[in-house]
């Protein structure tokens, strides 16, 4: 055991570093290329034969423990043969494994250790992409095809369809190159499936939002048809909507159907939708039997609203009572999903609670449960004025049927709704006492009821010119809720008809305060404007209400006639052309476009416009007197007879339109029919003076023996009117000083300036043809309950 120690000599105990230089044998490379045995292990099998698999266990066998000072040792493995670079009998055991290492037979001692060569230097560049590969090529048309297709999604999302669909005509043309290249290139099932999917797709999308339904159609089946193409005859829907929208109703349920049997039960939301396309398509076709049995299919699976509604008039179709009850309370009974407001009210004092309360009170989740239960309250109420009238004796105990049911059920505030809609269908059928009754019910319900109720009131009483009471109920409706527009707005309707037009612009004010879109306060504020002369103030109002309601005749009509006081022709021209292009029948725009043109001096387009009222609406006086004169002016007095004779039938008791027809037929040389025409005149008007002058005049250019008669006649006539004359003169003379006197008692009391309550009631649309001047304040409606002509 101590062969292998060896001690220190004394000499050496100043030496520290004494020793290091020394090495185990094992690590001895240097000598290896003049080591015969070594290369010749290695230029033989030797060095190459596998090792030997240990079956001994390696703890049986020590190993010598060499020392920095003993001659070089062999050292031995575990397995009891010698270690690679040991030396054993005089030959060293060659080394094995040192590049992996990092070791080089040229490595030097003292060399740095580099296993990762980077003494190297940098490595080579990278080699240049061949622009010009057919690999690079077809990467570079498949990217933009790509970029073709989103363009095309984008422009179809933005409204410009007609440039989508060229950009998907576009990715087809170059994806079919595409498809080319690849089949020269590679083998056919390297192509991109879902790529040609999607611009097949895409096309056939576009095509159908153009109405371009027969490519649309051909481009679907192209996809339906190719077997390659996965789930693809879930398309057949759309090709289903497509004959849907063409009215070809068998082929669009063939297709539904089809639709339906491909797809598996597991999308139960899609077959659902499906369904209810097939249902509506029925309905449409008039078959409500099979329609009925797939509404009541998914009513029965997943209940909603659009399938319970579509039931209801179905059953209404067919006119089972029974059965519309039952869908209605399915209807009701659907589940809207959806929190309630209780949710939005914070429930204490946390500021960081309350702020989250605040930003989730009207984020996009909470606008969608708004719009769902405003969509289900919209459903149900429709679903209860149709069934209402006939699944009752009357409409008025379906109502109440309707009224009981919705209060059972999540939606009791929808009662009083259906409440006020009685009041309206007893107004349809013009029993204004059973309506009146029926609003005046809510007047000691809670305050948005009775606001809304008492407004209704105040519209039924101002359409009766029962201004008092109508101001009596806005009133009421106006300290019920401060915020309610329309009630605002009917009690600056009741002002101004008692002529208070100042204050009636308060009111107006106050409602677009409350509700900027309340359309009926802006305009009655123009109106309003227009009667205290302010012009531009009231150009203002009407303008800004353009911009709300781009067709609305009565509007475009007020601007042109705030123009026309401003006397501004060129612009009232030009906006009752807009007027025109919006009613293009409407008689009295076209006569006033006449008598604009006539003042112009332009007497062709005066003619034109006017002719064309006349055209529409041969009973205006004004018009057939303007025509009759142009023709007169132009010396066609044939044609101006048949409007002078229009004239004397429309107004038979006026002489005048007569006699213009005999100066017409005097005029044109047809003094037989002139003469015959006086003749008539005189014995329907036979103290007519001017007739007689005419006869005598007539007959005596003529040389008939009646002319002394009718001269006879004539100087009688002008006495006894001298003599009336004279009588007139002689009574206004002698009265004249009884007259001053009771003028001026009668002007001790205070009179209005205004006119009657009646005169501006009267005074009615600017367009009705029976109403031709003037405007009346628009009513204000509690739009949510009560419908009435937009400008009455």
């Amino acid at each position: 055991m101590m062969q292998n120690v060896h001690l220190a000599p004394e000499t050496d105990e100043d030496d520290l570093y004494s020793g290091y230089n020394d090495y185990n044998p094992t690590y001895d490379t240097e000598e290896l290329e003049n080591d015969i045995a070594f290369q010749e292990a290695v230029r033989t099998s030797h060095g190459r034969r596998p090792p030997i698999t240990a079956k001994i266990p390696s703890t049986a066998v020590t190993r010598p423990v060499a020392t920095g000072y003993g001659s070089k040792t062999s050292l031995a493995s575990s397995m009891g043969r010698p270690m690679t670079g040991a030396i054993q009998d005089g030959v060293t055991r060659p080394m094995t494994a040192v590049r992996a290492a990092g070791f080089t037979k040229a490595a030097v001692r003292g060399s740095a250790f580099d296993p990762l060569g980077q003494s190297r230097g940098p490595a080579p560049p990278l080699e240049a992409k061949n622009e010009d590969s057919p690999e690079e090529k077809i990467r570079q048309l498949e990217k933009k095809v790509n970029e073709l297709v989103e363009e095309s999604c984008i422009a179809n999302s933005c409204g410009d369809l007609k440039l989508a669909l060229e950009k998907a005509k576009d990715a087809g043309r170059k994806e079919r190159i595409l498809v080319r290249q690849r089949e020269q290139v590679t083998t056919p099932e390297n192509i991109n499936l879902d790529l040609t999917y999607s611009v097949l797709f895409n096309l056939a999308s576009q095509y159908s939002a153009n109405e371009m339904y027969a490519e649309a159609l051909n481009t679907y089946q192209v996809i339906v048809k190719n077997k390659m193409f996965s789930n693809a005859g879930r398309l057949k829907v759309n090709m289903g909507n497509i004959y849907l929208k063409q009215r070809n109703y068998s082929k669009a349920i063939k297709f539904y159907r089809m639709a339906l049997d491909q797809i598996p039960s597991v999308h139960k939301e899609m077959r659902i939708k499906i369904m209810q396309n097939i249902g509506v398509t029925f309905i449409k076709t008039g078959q409500y039997s099979d329609a009925i049995n797939s509404f009541e299919h998914i009513m029965s699976l997943a209940p909603n609203l659009k399938a319970g509604f579509n039931l209801i008039l179905s059953y209404f179709a067919v006119g089972d009572r029974d059965k519309m009850k039952k869908a209605f309370q399915k209807l009701i009974a659907v589940p809207l999903e959806i929190d309630e407001d209780d949710k939005y009210i914070s429930p204490s004092d946390d500021p960081h609670t309350n702020l989250v309360i605040e930003a989730i009170k009207n984020d996009h989740l909470r606008q969608m449960e708004r719009e769902r239960k405003a969509m289900a309250e919209k459903y149900i109420m429709t679903a209860a004025k149709l069934i209402a009238p006939v699944i009752e004796t009357s409409f008025a105990v379906g109502y109440d049927w309707c009224v009981e049911v919705v209060k059972a059920s999540q939606y009791v505030e929808l009662a009083n709704d259906l409440e006020i809609n009685k009041a309206i269908t007893y107004l349809r059928q013009k029993d204004f006492n059973q309506a009146v009754e029926t609003l005046k019910m809510f007047e000691k319900k809670d305050s948005r009821v009775k606001s809304a109720a008492a407004t209704n009131l105040s519209f039924l009483y101002y359409l009766e010119n029962e201004f008092a009471q109508a101001s009596s109920y806005a009133d009421l409706a106006v300290n019920s809720d401060r915020y309610n527009p329309s009630a605002l707005t009917n009690k600056g309707n009741t002002v101004f008809a008692n002529g208070d037009y100042e204050k009636a612009a308060e009111f107006y004010k106050e409602a677009l305060r409350n509700d900027s879109s309340c359309t009926e306060a802006l305009y009655n504020i123009g109106l309003t404007y227009k009667r205290l002369n302010r012009l531009d103030e009231a150009l203002d109002c009407f303008l800004k209400l353009h911009a709300i309601l781009r067709n609305s005749a009565q509007v475009l009509y007020q601007i042109a006639n705030v123009y026309e006081l401003m006397e501004d022709p060129n612009q009232a021209i030009e906006w009752l052309m807009q007027l025109i292009s919006v009613v293009p029948t409407d008689s009295r725009a076209l006569s006033k476009l006449g008598e604009l043109y006539d003042s112009e001096g332009d007497k062709s387009q005066a003619f034109q416009y006017y002719y064309e009222s006349y055209r529409y609406f041969p009973s205006n006086i004004e018009v057939i007197e303007w025509l009759g004169a142009y023709y007169i002016d132009t010396q066609f007095c044939e044609k101006a007879i048949q409007y002078f004779e229009r004239a004397s039938l429309i107004q038979p008791s006026q002489v005048k339109w007569q006699l213009m027809v005999a100066s017409c037929f005097r005029r044109s040389g047809n003094y037989q029919k002139a003469l015959d025409t006086y003749k008539d005149i005189h014995r329907k008007f036979p103290e007519n003076v001017e007739c007689l002058r005419f006869l005598v005049r007539l007959c005596t250019d003529i040389g008939l023996k009646e002319v002394q008669e009718y001269a006879t006649k004539l100087k009688r006539l002008e006495k006894m009117k001298e003599i009336r004359e004279q009588r007139v003169r002689s009574g206004r003379d002698s009265g004249g000083g009884s007259r001053s006197r009771r003028e001026g008692s009668a002007g001790s009391g205070p009179r209005s300036s205004y006119p009657r309550p009646q005169k501006v009631a009267a005074a009615a649309c600017s367009l009705c043809p029976t109403h031709a001047k003037g405007g009346l304040p628009h009513r204000g409606v509690a739009i949510s309950y009560l419908v009435s002509p937009p400008w009455s």
